[in-house]
Protein backbone atom coordinates (compact mmCIF):
# COMPACT_ATOMS: atom_id res chain seq x y z
CA UNK A 1 0.00 0.00 0.00
CA UNK A 2 1.00 3.51 -0.65
CA UNK A 3 1.29 5.58 2.51
CA UNK A 4 1.80 9.19 2.64
CA UNK A 5 2.57 10.70 6.29
CA UNK A 6 2.92 14.74 7.22
CA UNK A 7 4.96 14.90 9.91
CA UNK A 8 7.74 12.99 11.65
CA UNK A 9 8.12 13.35 14.87
CA UNK A 10 7.83 10.93 17.71
CA UNK A 11 4.22 10.07 16.55
CA UNK A 12 4.99 10.44 12.72
CA UNK A 13 8.71 8.84 12.27
CA UNK A 14 7.54 5.84 14.44
CA UNK A 15 4.54 5.06 12.14
CA UNK A 16 6.30 5.98 9.30
CA UNK A 17 9.28 3.35 10.44
CA UNK A 18 6.67 0.31 11.37
CA UNK A 19 4.43 0.94 7.98
CA UNK A 20 8.03 0.13 6.09
CA UNK A 21 8.55 -2.54 8.02
CA UNK A 22 5.25 -4.17 6.78
CA UNK A 23 6.09 -3.69 3.47
CA UNK A 24 3.94 -0.56 2.63
CA UNK A 25 5.41 2.41 0.41
CA UNK A 26 5.88 5.19 2.83
CA UNK A 27 6.72 8.83 2.04
CA UNK A 28 6.94 11.59 4.52
CA UNK A 29 7.09 15.58 4.56
CA UNK A 30 7.50 17.64 7.18
CA UNK A 31 8.23 21.47 8.00
CA UNK A 32 11.73 21.50 7.21
CA UNK A 33 13.64 21.93 4.53
CA UNK A 34 14.39 19.50 1.81
CA UNK A 35 17.79 19.03 2.70
CA UNK A 36 16.63 17.99 6.05
CA UNK A 37 13.79 16.58 5.14
CA UNK A 38 16.01 13.71 2.97
CA UNK A 39 18.10 13.50 6.40
CA UNK A 40 15.11 12.25 8.26
CA UNK A 41 13.37 10.06 5.83
CA UNK A 42 16.72 8.09 5.01
CA UNK A 43 16.85 8.02 8.42
CA UNK A 44 13.30 6.06 8.68
CA UNK A 45 13.50 4.28 5.65
CA UNK A 46 11.24 5.45 3.77
CA UNK A 47 11.06 8.60 0.77
CA UNK A 48 11.19 12.32 1.29
CA UNK A 49 8.51 13.99 -0.95
CA UNK A 50 7.40 17.32 -0.95
CA UNK A 51 3.65 18.77 0.47
CA UNK A 52 2.30 18.48 -2.78
CA UNK A 53 3.72 15.02 -3.59
CA UNK A 54 2.97 13.41 -0.36
CA UNK A 55 -0.76 13.39 -1.10
CA UNK A 56 -0.25 11.77 -4.94
CA UNK A 57 -1.36 8.17 -5.51
CA UNK A 58 -1.83 7.24 -2.15
CA UNK A 59 -4.63 5.12 -0.49
CA UNK A 60 -3.86 6.80 2.90
CA UNK A 61 -2.34 9.82 4.42
CA UNK A 62 -1.92 9.94 8.12
CA UNK A 63 -1.89 13.75 9.66
CA UNK A 64 0.97 13.30 12.98
CA UNK A 65 1.52 17.28 13.55
CA UNK A 66 0.18 19.20 16.02
CA UNK A 67 -3.77 20.51 16.57
CA UNK A 68 -2.33 24.01 16.04
CA UNK A 69 -0.73 22.91 12.91
CA UNK A 70 -3.94 21.82 11.09
CA UNK A 71 -5.07 24.97 10.01
CA UNK A 72 -1.57 25.92 8.65
CA UNK A 73 -2.11 23.69 5.66
CA UNK A 74 -2.77 25.16 2.40
CA UNK A 75 -6.05 24.98 2.13
CA UNK A 76 -6.52 23.46 -1.44
CA UNK A 77 -3.99 20.92 -0.61
CA UNK A 78 -6.70 18.37 0.22
CA UNK A 79 -8.99 19.59 -2.46
CA UNK A 80 -8.34 17.00 -5.53
CA UNK A 81 -7.63 14.59 -3.13
CA UNK A 82 -9.77 11.46 -4.37
CA UNK A 83 -12.19 10.57 -2.12
CA UNK A 84 -11.07 7.06 -1.72
CA UNK A 85 -7.78 8.48 -0.15
CA UNK A 86 -8.25 7.78 3.87
CA UNK A 87 -6.91 10.31 5.82
CA UNK A 88 -6.00 10.08 9.39
CA UNK A 89 -5.99 12.07 12.49
CA UNK A 90 -3.54 11.29 15.14
CA UNK A 91 -3.75 14.72 16.82
CA UNK A 92 -4.34 15.30 20.54
CA UNK A 93 -5.62 18.55 21.67
CA UNK A 94 -3.21 20.39 24.73
CA UNK A 95 -3.94 23.92 25.52
CA UNK A 96 -0.91 25.06 26.36
CA UNK A 97 1.00 23.70 23.08
CA UNK A 98 -2.01 24.42 21.11
CA UNK A 99 -3.24 28.17 22.55
CA UNK A 100 -6.76 28.51 22.69
CA UNK A 101 -9.00 27.05 20.02
CA UNK A 102 -12.24 28.36 20.99
CA UNK A 103 -14.67 25.47 19.67
CA UNK A 104 -12.85 22.55 21.29
CA UNK A 105 -12.51 24.42 24.41
CA UNK A 106 -15.99 24.91 24.30
CA UNK A 107 -16.98 21.03 23.55
CA UNK A 108 -16.08 20.39 20.09
CA UNK A 109 -14.73 16.65 19.19
CA UNK A 110 -11.37 17.14 18.34
CA UNK A 111 -11.22 15.60 15.15
CA UNK A 112 -14.89 16.49 13.91
CA UNK A 113 -13.09 20.04 14.25
CA UNK A 114 -9.89 18.81 12.38
CA UNK A 115 -12.45 17.59 9.53
CA UNK A 116 -14.11 20.63 8.98
CA UNK A 117 -10.02 22.48 9.46
CA UNK A 118 -9.65 19.86 6.05
CA UNK A 119 -12.92 19.83 4.19
CA UNK A 120 -13.59 15.76 4.37
CA UNK A 121 -13.82 13.59 6.40
CA UNK A 122 -11.15 12.14 8.59
CA UNK A 123 -10.23 8.67 10.77
CA UNK A 124 -9.13 8.86 13.89
CA UNK A 125 -6.62 6.49 15.44
CA UNK A 126 -2.91 6.34 16.39
CA UNK A 127 -3.43 9.09 19.21
CA UNK A 128 -4.32 7.26 22.17
CA UNK A 129 -1.14 5.48 23.29
CA UNK A 130 2.51 7.71 24.13
CA UNK A 131 4.90 7.61 21.72
CA UNK A 132 7.44 5.21 23.78
CA UNK A 133 4.10 2.88 23.81
CA UNK A 134 3.74 3.24 19.64
CA UNK A 135 7.49 2.35 19.41
CA UNK A 136 8.32 -0.42 21.84
CA UNK A 137 5.01 -1.59 23.30
CA UNK A 138 3.96 -3.77 19.79
CA UNK A 139 3.53 -7.97 19.90
CA UNK A 140 2.47 -9.83 17.53
CA UNK A 141 -1.20 -10.70 16.49
CA UNK A 142 -2.23 -13.09 19.82
CA UNK A 143 0.71 -12.18 21.94
CA UNK A 144 -0.60 -11.92 26.40
CA UNK A 145 -1.80 -8.71 26.98
CA UNK A 146 -1.15 -7.04 23.59
CA UNK A 147 -1.96 -3.52 23.67
CA UNK A 148 -4.73 -1.91 21.87
CA UNK A 149 -5.37 1.24 20.24
CA UNK A 150 -8.85 2.93 19.31
CA UNK A 151 -10.04 3.75 15.84
CA UNK A 152 -13.08 6.35 15.44
CA UNK A 153 -14.63 7.20 12.20
CA UNK A 154 -17.43 7.48 10.35
CA UNK A 155 -16.36 4.95 7.42
CA UNK A 156 -16.85 1.14 8.51
CA UNK A 157 -14.74 0.47 5.29
CA UNK A 158 -11.91 2.82 6.24
CA UNK A 159 -11.78 1.87 9.38
CA UNK A 160 -10.93 -1.76 8.11
CA UNK A 161 -7.76 -0.40 6.29
CA UNK A 162 -6.65 1.45 9.16
CA UNK A 163 -7.32 -1.26 11.34
CA UNK A 164 -4.91 -3.77 9.45
CA UNK A 165 -2.41 -0.68 10.04
CA UNK A 166 -2.65 -1.13 13.29
CA UNK A 167 -2.42 -4.64 13.38
CA UNK A 168 0.80 -4.34 11.31
CA UNK A 169 1.99 -1.90 13.69
CA UNK A 170 2.16 -4.43 16.38
CA UNK A 171 -1.15 -3.69 18.13
CA UNK A 172 -5.11 -4.68 18.61
CA UNK A 173 -7.52 -2.73 16.90
CA UNK A 174 -10.72 -1.37 18.98
CA UNK A 175 -13.24 0.46 17.05
CA UNK A 176 -14.48 3.34 18.91
CA UNK A 177 -17.56 4.21 17.04
CA UNK A 178 -18.16 7.41 15.10
CA UNK A 179 -15.97 10.46 14.80
CA UNK A 180 -18.45 12.39 17.20
CA UNK A 181 -17.67 9.25 19.36
CA UNK A 182 -13.96 9.71 19.37
CA UNK A 183 -13.66 12.29 22.39
CA UNK A 184 -13.49 8.70 24.39
CA UNK A 185 -10.07 8.46 23.20
CA UNK A 186 -8.91 12.01 23.42
CA UNK A 187 -6.92 13.40 26.65
CA UNK A 188 -8.26 12.96 29.77
CA UNK A 189 -10.16 9.53 29.71
CA UNK A 190 -9.63 6.31 30.73
CA UNK A 191 -8.51 5.00 26.63
CA UNK A 192 -5.68 7.73 27.07
CA UNK A 193 -2.15 6.50 27.33
CA UNK A 194 -3.21 3.85 29.79
CA UNK A 195 -2.21 1.16 28.07
CA UNK A 196 -5.00 -1.50 27.53
CA UNK A 197 -5.86 -4.46 25.93
CA UNK A 198 -8.74 -5.01 23.89
CA UNK A 199 -10.67 -6.17 26.51
CA UNK A 200 -10.01 -3.23 28.55
CA UNK A 201 -10.25 -1.04 26.15
CA UNK A 202 -13.57 -1.28 25.13
CA UNK A 203 -14.62 -1.00 29.00
CA UNK A 204 -12.55 2.22 29.11
CA UNK A 205 -14.77 3.78 25.97
CA UNK A 206 -17.47 2.87 27.65
CA UNK A 207 -16.29 5.02 30.55
CA UNK A 208 -15.25 7.88 29.70
CA UNK A 209 -17.18 10.97 30.88
CA UNK A 210 -16.71 13.84 28.53
CA UNK A 211 -17.26 16.74 30.86
CA UNK A 212 -14.32 15.24 32.96
CA UNK A 213 -11.82 15.26 30.05
CA UNK A 214 -10.52 18.31 30.08
CA UNK A 215 -10.40 18.86 33.57
CA UNK A 216 -8.19 15.76 33.91
CA UNK A 217 -5.92 16.12 30.81
CA UNK A 218 -4.77 19.94 32.27
CA UNK A 219 -4.66 17.93 35.90
CA UNK A 220 -2.42 15.63 34.65
CA UNK A 221 -0.34 18.20 32.17
CA UNK A 222 0.53 20.41 35.49
CA UNK A 223 1.29 17.65 38.03
CA UNK A 224 3.27 15.40 35.95
CA UNK A 225 5.91 18.70 34.17
CA UNK A 226 6.24 19.90 38.22
CA UNK A 227 7.66 16.16 38.58
CA UNK A 228 11.46 16.45 39.07
CA UNK A 229 12.84 14.83 37.45
CA UNK A 230 10.46 13.78 34.88
CA UNK A 231 8.54 10.35 35.64
CA UNK A 232 9.79 7.42 33.69
CA UNK A 233 7.56 5.81 30.97
CA UNK A 234 6.11 3.24 33.33
CA UNK A 235 5.08 5.81 35.98
CA UNK A 236 3.63 7.85 33.67
CA UNK A 237 1.07 5.19 32.63
CA UNK A 238 0.40 4.10 36.22
CA UNK A 239 -0.57 8.23 36.57
CA UNK A 240 -2.87 8.30 34.06
CA UNK A 241 -4.58 4.85 35.09
CA UNK A 242 -4.86 6.72 38.12
CA UNK A 243 -6.89 9.31 37.11
CA UNK A 244 -9.82 7.22 37.36
CA UNK A 245 -11.57 5.99 40.51
CA UNK A 246 -12.31 3.05 38.60
CA UNK A 247 -8.87 2.11 37.19
CA UNK A 248 -8.86 0.56 33.48
CA UNK A 249 -7.02 -2.09 34.46
CA UNK A 250 -9.27 -3.64 37.05
CA UNK A 251 -11.69 -5.07 35.03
Amino acid sequence: MNIGIIGTGAIGGTIAKKMAAAGHHVKVNNASDMDKLNARAQELGVTAASQTAVLQDVAVIILAIPTIAIPTLPKELFADLPEHVIVVDTSNYYPFRDADIEEIKNGKVESIWVSEQLGRPVIKAFNNLLAETLANGGKDAGAEDRIAMAIAGDDAEAKKVIATLVHEAGYDAVDSGTLSASWRQQPGTPTYCTELNAAELKQALADGVKEDAPILRDKAIAELSARSPFPSHPDVVNYNRALFTKNPKDL
